[in-house]
């Protein structure tokens, strides 16, 4: 034992007993009250490893008194060893901790999500590409059946700079050790679990490292020379804002995807926004006020109506509507709510779009007929 694990122990023996099974509480309270360094060598090697989230502290022995006594002789290497500035990596995640989402009470579904769930309840091996323009839900349907089944998911967001060791693993620096780390992909084929490959379609390719793993097959680890078989109920499960060939309009920074890439997904579900009555549903919770839910549905409504017909070239998501939802319940103030969340756009559109939504809701008044109205006043 070298010093800073005998002080560890020393004071969890003298607080709880010889061999004693600590959890991430008991190592905390010993560290406080001894001051103690923290034991990164107990929580992150299996050896010591009781349960999910319990350790079992070694005994004292006669090697440790021994390399105390040896280091105690020899002063200029104490001296040099309090002096070395210890490096800790930030906490690491249990790999054994479950990954099922939180479940959202007042999810409402819609879509593709009956579909999905039976996807996922059948365990089969079974790659799903859900497209779909942001805001209408997709991420979030795939979590919530998750939640609902109880099943793991584990969520990886895609970037131009996402390469085979952000997806499969690589070899990371924990505790002064160089040692490998699963990628979640890898975690998820082990463990069973949903792998959400989320904006796939922002990846460069190197997505090409999933071929073998899109097709159900083991994947053989160069790396460590370990072969990893999909355990069951492994599945994946794809989300993007275009189905892999890129943005014209260039209102996504989305690449091209590899034909070969995409041809391992079976299914592709064109994901809409939820209809007037689904998107009332999902507002209500939010909103204490019936007509103002509705007049949002119907403004949102015509907007998209406008979109799809090329009169305005931006949208009102259902994100947004609940962003303008959480803005009221703070300010308690529709156009201040609506106008700090269309904000985003350019002055021409948000201007159109308070227009609009002043049309559809008799209670308020536009902001240019308001402007209109303090400059006569001059």
């Amino acid at each position: 034992m070298n010093r800073n694990v005998l002080l560890f122990v020393e004071a969890c023996e003298k607080k709880f007993g010889p061999e004693f099974i600590i959890n991430r509480d008991g190592i905390a309270e010993v560290v406080s009250d001894s001051g103690a360094p923290y034991p990164y060598w107990l929580t992150t090697k299996s050896q010591y490893r009781y349960g999910r989230g319990q350790y079992k502290v070694p005994p004292l022995n006669q090697n440790s008194k021994t390399t105390t006594t040896a280091q105690e002789k020899e002063p200029e290497m104490e001296v040099a060893y309090n002096n070395v500035v210890q490096l800790r990596q930030p906490k690491i995640i249990d790999d054994n901790e479950p990954a099922v989402p939180a479940l959202f009470e007042d999810y409402v579904p819609f879509g593709f999500y009956k579909d999905l769930r039976n996807i996922i309840t059948s365990k089969q091996f079974y790659p799903v590409f859900i497209t779909g323009l942001s805001g209408n839900g997709k991420t979030l349907m795939v979590e919530q059946v998750c939640s609902v089944l109880g099943r793991e998911c584990i969520r990886v967001n895609i970037s131009i700079e996402t390469d085979d060791s952000d997806l499969l693993g690589g070899y990371q620096l924990i505790n002064g050790n160089t040692v490998y780390k699963d990628g979640p992909v890898i975690t998820a084929m082990k463990r069973g679990a949903i792998c959400l490959i989320d904006e796939v379609d922002r990846g460069s390719n190197k997505l090409m490292c999933l071929q073998g793993i899109l097709e159900g097959k083991p994947y053989y680890n160069k790396k460590t020379g370990e072969m990893v078989y999909p355990a069951a109920g492994f599945n994946v499960v794809a989300t993007a804002n275009t189905k892999g060939r890129g943005s014209d309009e260039g209102r996504y920074l989305s690449q091209i995807l590899d034909d070969a890439f995409l041809e391992r997904f079976p299914i592709t579900v064109e994901q809409e926004y939820p209809d007037v009555k689904t998107e009332k549903k999902i507002l209500t919770p939010l909103i204490n006020d019936a007509d103002f839910v509705s007049c949002l549905v119907q403004w949102a409504d015509v907007v998209r109506q406008s979109f799809f017909q090329g009169a305005t070239d931006e949208i009102i998501s259902t994100r947004r509507l609940v962003h303008i939802a959480k803005a009221y319940k703070i300010f308690g103030d529709k156009m201040k709510s609506i106008t700090l969340c269309l904000n985003r756009f350019d002055v021409e559109t948000k201007d159109a779009f308070l227009d609009l939504y002043s049309k559809v809701d008799a209670q308020v008044e536009s902001p240019a007929n308001t402007q209109s109205s303090i400059t006569g006043t001059f």
